[in-house]
């Protein structure tokens, strides 16, 4: 069976958690029926927050994190979304993390290893990077997340498909001047990788960055395939598609990259 899967193409509020799972909750409710409803990088907190993001860290137990698990048990969803983390070693350290839970109350983390400090990026200066990347299986599929920038580093993709990922989502606080650079990348880790691409975008302005949208599915092949799409008012809407994943045990051995890649040691 294919996945019904949901990418919320949101602007979330700057600094307002509360807010932002208000709008989470609306935006699960006016979804068509899915299985995957994925949400944008930070979105819980705002992208450009500065050191108030240590507050806004969510935590096993906050009320926010407990909120986040309603949400997906009431609509019977798998959720990703977005958001400031609490590191689990260090104290007073947060990290910029893809938190996926499903219905049954599962959830685990996967925090962002790169963390681009240059240009109008700050990402270092209150953010600790993770140190790798997990493959997470769900009823739905084996899922591979990645953050943003870790999609200019082929490494993280494709240690993900080595893993067994049969799903790549990709979770974006991009702004409009990098979005050519994500349209050329994103159908090249399909590619590589034989494996659909998820990557989900926000919209929206924070303190004259703009963001870019531009969220999309890419299948096996690299070729964008066509959304349906829910407008919510403003910049929000939602982009649903169906991903079959059937194709992954036929596609790979024809273009056999990982097969050659696993035989031939570094």
């Amino acid at each position: 069976m294919p996945i019904r899967l949901v990418l919320a193409e949101l602007a979330p509020a700057r600094g307002d958690v509360a807010s932002n799972l208000a709008l989470l909750e609306r935006a699960v409710a006016a979804a068509p029926p899915s299985d995957l409803f994925v949400l944008p990088e930070l979105f819980l907190s705002g992208y450009r927050v500065g050191e108030r993001i240590h507050r806004m860290a969510l935590a096993p137990g906050t009320p926010a994190f407990r909120r986040v698990l309603e949400a997906s048990r009431k609509a019977n969803v798998w959720l990703i979304v977005g958001t400031p983390w609490t590191h689990p070693d260090r104290k007073g350290e947060t990290q910029n993390a893809a938190l996926l839970v499903g219905p049954d109350g599962t959830w685990k983390v996967q925090p962002k290893r790169y963390l681009p400090t240059f240009g109008p990026f700050e990402e270092s200066v209150n953010l600790s990077p993770g140190d790798r990347s997990e493959v997470f299986p769900t009823p739905l599929g084996r899922i591979g997340m990645e953050i943003c920038y870790e999609v200019f580093f082929p490494e993280v993709s494709r240690q993900l498909a080595m893993g067994g990922a049969e799903l790549l989502v990709i979770i974006s606080a991009s702004p409009v001047s990098s979005r050519r650079l994500f349209e050329l990348l994103l159908p090249a880790r399909a590619v590589e990788n034989g494996s659909p691409v998820a990557y989900c975008n926000r919209t929206g302005v924070e303190d004259g960055m703009v963001f870019a949208g531009g969220s999309g599915l890419w299948d096996l092949k690299g070729e964008r395939e066509a959304a349906k799409v829910v407008e919510l008012g403003g910049e929000d809407r939602l982009l649903s598609y169906e991903v079959g994943l059937e194709a992954l045990p036929l596609w790979r051995p024809m273009r056999p990259v990982l097969r050659d890649l696993a035989a031939r040691p570094a």
